[in-house]
């Protein structure tokens, strides 16, 4: 099993949301999150005063998903979530050593189907 953590533009998550759907990998969790990368800041004006913001808002979608669909899974992502631009974000691949539905008892990767 394999986690896939991916950060995009929070405008493209409902495109990476309904791609993932179709394709048969319903099961997400998704945070708001703030960060930067190799991106520059941007300035904002509020309330009359100009402020420098070097954080930028983004979503972190999570998927634990089977082996044979890590492929899959990081290539719809890829192809929903990419503007051609700088900050479409990054995608991060982890190793899953188990997973257990809490209401069955279920473990390993029958707990994530």
């Amino acid at each position: 099993m394999k986690k896939i953590e991916a950060i995009i533009k929070p405008s493209k998550l409902k495109d990476v949301q309904l791609a993932l759907k179709e394709a048969d990998i319903p099961c997400m969790s998704v945070v708001n999150v703030k960060g930067t990368g190799l991106q520059k800041s941007y300035s904002q004006t509020y309330r009359g005063s100009e402020k420098s913001n070097i954080l930028k808002s983004r979503v972190m979608i999570i998927c634990v998903i089977s082996d044979e669909n890590l492929e899959k899974c990081i290539n719809i992502i890829l192809d929903a979530a990419s503007t051609k631009s700088v900050g479409d974000g990054k995608i991060f691949v982890y190793e899953v050593q188990n997973a257990i539905r809490i209401r069955t008892r279920t473990r390993g990767s029958e707990a994530i189907k």
